[in-house]
């Protein structure tokens, strides 16, 4: 299928053209691209282009000379657009008279240039946002481009209008594309009614028009119907046309069927129709097949009936249609229904492949009975070339700078046709051709390496009858065939076995393999000598134990077209210890060998003989002392004294095919006796370590909390094996994959990213820097650390501790790898690895939050709640040169007690001291034990000094640490260190009140004797405030004084309320309730119910109270 053009592969896609505004082009191409329909544009920067794209040329008044354009279809999609949208600035349409005419004259010459092809007219003008449009020389514009006013449109790029511009845009290019092409369809359809055309071949050309704008439009049951009413009239024409001569008009009409049966099966399955594709390509197969031709071309027909079945195999892999059940299958015909493996591209790749071989054979076949053709060849089929119609043919012939296409008869399409089915099967010929020029360079240049490198590729290559027939003219490699396949085989062995006397140039003895002039040829995974020597291994195990002895095969493949005989082999793999040499038993007896000094194992084989295209299996033990991965690397080949080649192992699993021999005839056989290890086979296996003899002890005592030095004990034990060279590595790793490092801003309180950090390593008790080597490990980083462990003997125990902080709450992975060496301290001994991992939880120590209040029975006019401002909702408001109190508390969210040893609020230097006065007390918390879940609160005053909209508070500081209790005695958890967590304050906004009221009254009152409660109104403005209150009624006191009334107040002065109250019930009461309004901020002051509760005793209490004056008067500041 690739090798139709796209304009066929594809369904066309509707083109329009831009002209003018160049500048506005890419926005307007981009979205009609992204289109659920998308549409292609032409753009043209201005309207000279326009003309010479449009232009018709005359239609000629002869006879066609073929059915179908080969350019038409491309045309069509990349050339002739639908609709032409021209496109005028505002500024040049409003503009001077010159201007106008300009205009005028633009679209004067389009108009001109459209109309042949009935081309639709769009216009859009780009306007600005601040351009004045008048509707009259808009109205001007559209009367002299002759368009509906639907049709012109503004075009507005500003971004805020450039979306509903292009929207507008697109579904008029898509209405005026679907008229174009909807008006061309029904004109050519009128003349397919009327059967108005010279020739019956117009028919098919017109049928394939009409079923092309038809799929510009989307309409597929339309273009399905007239592809097949242009392929029904194409079949009628097979013995009825004498246009052109036999051959050429039958491989004309089966190239144009086969173009329409591909639309038409495409279109099925494109509507999910699998059962009428199918049927439609068996009949298809069945009018055709049949056609077979002339008897010297007879491979073109299988060519073209192999062709048929590829692409309609690929249809169906990639088409979306579902696969029937086997029950609901149809009947194609009456005779023959439609078997189950119809359903399935398997069938067609097959049949394909089937008539390909026919194909091949048939050429041969033409060839060989060709005796003449390449004498007779005058060289005139290289100027034959695809004519303008689909499916024809012709000479190309030179008129001075011109060319023309000239017709040519059968016979010399015939000798052409046979050319190119050479040229494309001889393909390998042109190779030997190529090898040969470069053999006879390096022989003359002396060159032995690259002479016996182009020799043997020479006979490792597939050579067919085709090739030799084709090589009759020769260059100095010879004829391509067999026979000069086994000569070059012959030659080069005996070079290089040193049998031969050494090839001679002008009389010197050049080319020779000698002790001082040896032979070593490499062979990768992509030389062309892997025809040559082809090696696969195979491991039987893919996981083995170190010491523990596993099978390996090595096979071997060569297409050399003679026997070749190995005198050893070595297999390489990259632990060296493991390299062993296979010896040709029959060459060198395995005891003569021994009996001499090796650094490698010696094996033995009976034979090491290579036949063509016969897998050479060779099967041995495999033990590795080291663990890891164990690969073999290559396989050494030597024959005779002085040659090697070098060839790269393979797995069998993963193994490429030989490219030159894919598609020859040849038997497949698998490198391995074991199908399955042909299958899954690879040439590495992993090599386990041994158990190791030691363990390693991960300690933790509950989780670490942010902020602390955190320490973790890791014990080191021996037990059956000694300890040489140990590493330890420690790794921190994220639980959730997010990693410990912070790609955003960095801590607030921290210039450390790290979410979590290994600070250090801390060694065991009692060893000083004097007992440490001077060659030990020592490296630490953020989340890694790697520490040599000292030699310790089989019972011996060595500890540290890892000091790990914590930034953020976050859990993670500590992965903790011992790594050593049971038996020597050299650097390549076996290591033995021990890993161990253990989870931990970082939390937060304590949670801080603060809540600001006012005074007890005290409340503060704020204008910013009455009439918020934005942003005025992010902070809290708090009323200047008035004391507010400040409540931090510390919340245990942990599981550990904690001891709280300090809290205290730490300002700026310069600007909080001076714009806010904070008082503290003292700072010192003494021994507060804060156990988990528990709050621990503490009281601050805040006086805001400045108005400020945005006034910074500072940031509380809380010190704790761990309380020594029981659980953390040992000391191996915690430094016991002190830890400060921070917490800024949010920022507030501070105001002056303008209105303050305090209610006064004794904190508790007796039953039945009267006291005073006092409602103070202070105005801290510069102007008088008239204020409207009215106290309630309350069935629990009797009260005495105004109820509802309005006082003004004096600026900067203070009006008091006086009541006498008797309290007529005791217990928690509440005062009648007063309600204020500040008539000028149009303000309502209602005191809280808590600020209105007092305590009534039945009698006076027999107590000492402190602190309260005989009047009770005096009230509590604070109350929670």
């Amino acid at each position: 299928m690739e090798e139709y053009p796209e304009e066929l592969r594809s369904p066309p896609v509707a083109l329009v053209a831009l002209v003018g505004c160049p500048e506005q082009h890419g926005a307007i191409t981009t979205h009609l691209l992204s289109q659920q329909h998308p549409i292609n544009t032409l753009a043209l920067p201005n309207f000279s282009k326009l003309s010479h794209l449009l232009h018709r040329p005359p239609s000629p008044s002869s006879s066609p000379a073929g059915f179908l354009k080969r350019d038409w279809l491309v045309k069509h999609r990349t050339k002739i657009p639908a609709v032409v949208a021209a496109l005028f600035s505002w500024d040049h349409v409003s503009g001077d008279p010159a201007q106008w005419v300009q205009v005028c004259s633009d679209l004067d010459d389009l108009k001109a240039a459209i109309r042949p092809r009935n081309t639709k007219l769009l216009l859009l003008v780009v306007v600005g946002q601040s351009d004045d449009i008048s509707e009259d020389r808009l109205l001007a514009l559209r009367k002299r481009a002759e368009v509906d006013s639907k049709y012109l449109l503004l075009f507005n790029p500003d971004p805020s209008q450039l979306n509903n511009s292009l929207q507008r845009l697109s579904a008029s290019f898509a209405e005026l594309e679907t008229t174009f092409y909807r008006e061309e369809g029904r004109r050519i359809k009128a003349r397919i009614e009327k059967k108005n055309f010279s020739s019956p071949d117009l028919q098919v050309r017109y049928c394939f028009k009409v079923a092309v704008y038809a799929e510009f439009r989307r309409d597929w049951a339309e273009a399905l119907r007239f592809y097949e009413d242009a392929y029904y009239a194409l079949r009628e024409m097979v013995a009825t046309s004498t246009r052109l001569p036999p051959i050429q008009r039958l491989f004309e009409i089966k190239i144009v069927a086969e173009h329409l049966h591909f639309k038409i099966c495409t279109l099925l399955l494109h509507g999910g129709k699998l059962r009428e594709a199918i049927t439609w390509f068996r009949q298809h197969v069945v009018s055709y097949k049949s056609l077979v031709g002339d008897p010297n071309v007879i491979f073109l027909h299988w060519e073209w009936l192999s062709r048929q079945f590829l692409v309609f195999a690929e249809l169906l892999d990639s088409s979306s249609a579902t696969l029937p059940s086997t029950s609901s299958l149809p009947v194609g015909t009456a005779d023959q229904p439609l078997t189950e493996w119809e359903f399935h591209p398997a069938y067609y790749y097959q049949s394909a492949a089937k008539y390909l071989k026919e194909k091949r054979s048939a050429l041969e076949l033409t060839v060989s009975n060709s005796e003449t053709f390449s004498e007779n060849d005058d060289g005139s089929a290289e100027s034959v070339v695809p004519s303008v119609y689909i499916g024809q043919f012709a000479r190309l012939i030179e008129q001075g700078d011109d060319s023309a296409m000239q017709s040519i008869t059968d016979d010399e399409y015939t000798r052409y046709a046979i050319a190119e089915g050479k040229r494309q099967e001889g393909w390998v010929t042109l190779l030997w051709e190529v090898l040969g020029y470069l053999r006879e360079c390096s022989r003359k240049q002396g060159a032995v390496k690259e002479f016996v490198e182009f020799s043997l590729e020479m006979a490792a290559l597939p050579v067919s009858i085709v090739d030799s027939i084709q090589s009759s003219k020769c260059g100095p490699g010879g004829p391509a065939s067999l026979e000069q396949r086994e000569m070059i085989h012959r030659e080069i062995f005996a070079l290089i076995s040193g049998e031969a006397r050494p090839i001679s140039i002008n009389g010197v003895d050049d080319l020779k393999v000698t002790r001082d002039n040896t032979l070593h040829l490499e062979i990768d995974l992509v030389s062309p000598l892997r025809s040559v020597l082809l090696a696969s291994v195979a491991f039987h195990e893919q996981i083995i134990k170190s010491g523990v002895s596993s099978l390996i095969t090595l096979s071997l493949l060569s297409q050399l077209p003679l026997s070749i005989e190995i005198d050893q082999l070595e297999v390489q793999f990259n632990q060296s210890q493991c390299n062993f040499i296979i010896m040709n038993a029959q060459k060198h007896p395995l005891e003569a060998v021994q009996s001499e000094q090796h650094y490698h194992r010696m094996e033995s084989a009976p034979s090491l003989a290579l036949t063509t295209n016969k897998w050479l299996r060779l099967t041995y033990d495999i033990k590795s002392e080291q663990s890891g991965k164990l690969e073999c690397i290559s396989i050494i080949a030597k024959m005779g004294p002085h040659f090697t080649i070098c060839c790269r192992a393979e797995s069998p699993a993963s193994m490429d095919d030989l490219p030159l021999w894919k598609f020859e005839d040849r038997v497949e056989t698998f490198p391995t006796k074991d199908p399955a290890l042909s299958f899954s086979g690879q040439k590495a296996a992993q090599v386990e370590e041994p158990d190791p003899q030691v363990d390693v002890t991960l300690g933790a005592s509950g989780p670490a909390l942010v902020g602390e030095r955190f320490l973790l004990p890791v014990t080191i034990a021996s037990r059956d094996h000694a300890i040489y060279a140990g590493e330890m590595k420690i790794n921190l790793v994220d639980v959730r994959g997010g990693g410990l490092f912070s790609p955003r801003e960095s801590e607030p309180f921290s210039l450390d990213t790290h979410h979590v950090e290994l600070l250090g390593i801390v060694g065991p008790e009692g060893e000083d820097e004097s007992q440490r080597a001077s060659d030990k490990i020592m490296k630490i980083q953020q989340s890694f650390g790697l520490v040599s462990v000292p030699f310790l003997n089989i019972g011996e125990s060595w500890s540290c501790k890892l000091e790990i902080m914590w930034h953020r709450p976050k859990p993670i992975m500590l992965f903790v790898s011992l790594g050593y060496s049971p038996n020597s301290n050299e650097s390549n001994a076996q290591k033995v690895n021990i890993h161990k991992t253990l989870q931990i939880e970082g939390k937060n120590a304590v949670l801080i939050s603060q809540h600001f209040m006012l005074p007890f029975r005290r409340v503060s006019l704020l204008l910013s709640k009455i009439k918020p401002v934005p942003d005025s909702n992010q902070f809290s408001s708090l009323p200047m040169h008035e004391s507010t109190v400040l409540v931090v508390s510390a919340k245990n969210c942990s599981e550990v007690t904690l001891q709280l040893l300090s809290m205290a609020i730490e300002v700026d230097d310069g600007g909080t001291e001076k714009s806010c006065s904070i008082q503290q007390g003292d700072e010192d918390l003494g021994t507060a034990v804060l156990v988990p879940g528990e709050d621990f609160k503490k009281v601050f005053t805040v006086i805001p000094r400045l108005d400020s909209s945005k006034l910074r508070l500072g940031m509380v500081n809380l010190k704790w640490k761990r309380h020594c209790g029981i659980e953390d005695r040992s000391g191996l958890t915690v430094t016991g260190s002190e830890v400060v967590t921070k917490h800024e304050l949010p920022d507030v906004h501070v105001e002056l009140s303008p209105i303050v009221v305090t209610l006064e009254c004794p904190p508790y009152a007796i039953l039945g004797e009267p006291f005073m409660h006092h409602v103070k109104i202070r105005n801290k403005t510069e102007l008088l405030q008239e204020v409207k209150f009215s106290l309630a009624d309350s069935q629990s006191f009797v009260l005495s004084g105004s109820h509802s009334d309005t006082v003004f107040v004096l600026p900067k002065s203070e009006h008091v309320l006086n009541y006498k109250v008797v309290p007529l019930f005791s217990g928690l009461q509440q005062l009648p309730r007063i309600s204020l309004t500040s008539v000028r901020y149009s303000a309502r002051f209602l005191p809280s119910i808590a600020a209105s509760n007092v305590f009534v005793f039945p009698s006076k209490p027999h107590c000492k109270m402190t602190g309260i004056t005989d009047k009770r008067l005096e009230e509590s500041t604070v109350a929670d």
